[in-house]
């Protein structure tokens, strides 16, 4: 399967792209389905989500880039070049926890309510996202002949994205 989606005006727009974008969508219809459940209203969902979804993406880079830093210190430029690939879930997550935690003291908030609110939403937009690393043909385990392998350059290999 081919990386690109389509493209628009000589942009490629990337499978991986759509589906993380499928994924925040999914995880951000559950949080406020989970919300609901605790009279917490979708607008305070909303207002975590657009300082915490930016701040993640930030936090996924330079969480990459720190783990590849003999690579970025020999290529400054390519920092900020998150279309070339390289975001780590755990940088996001550290990202958007902090952001949550500094909301929810500005707000008065229940700080780990949220946490159980939105967990699950990123749990299900993970899911959602990894089916980038399957079309991207990265993120996969050692060879094997189980029957679950899928095959990547001719070699059969675990599915582990």
């Amino acid at each position: 399967m081919d990386r690109v989606a389509f493209s628009i005006f000589g942009i490629d727009i990337m499978w991986y792209g759509i589906l993380i974008t499928l994924g925040v969508i999914l995880g951000y219809v559950v949080a406020v389905k989970l919300a609901k459940m605790e009279n917490i209203s979708e607008n305070t969902i909303l207002d975590i989500l657009v300082w915490a979804l930016p701040l993640a993406i930030v936090g996924a880079r330079a969480y990459y880039v720190i783990f590849e830093w003999d690579y970025y210190s020999k290529n400054l430029g390519e920092i900020i070049d998150i279309r070339g690939g390289g975001l780590a879930i755990y940088g996001g997550i550290i990202a958007a926890v902090i952001t949550c935690y500094v909301i929810c003291k500005k707000k008065n908030l229940k700080f780990l309510k949220l946490l159980d609110i939105f967990m699950p939403a990123i749990a299900l937009g993970q899911a959602v996202g990894r089916w980038g690393n399957f079309i991207n043909k990265e993120a996969y385990g050692t060879p094997t002949n189980l029957p679950w392998a899928i095959t990547i350059d001719g070699v059969k290999v675990h599915p582990t994205f």
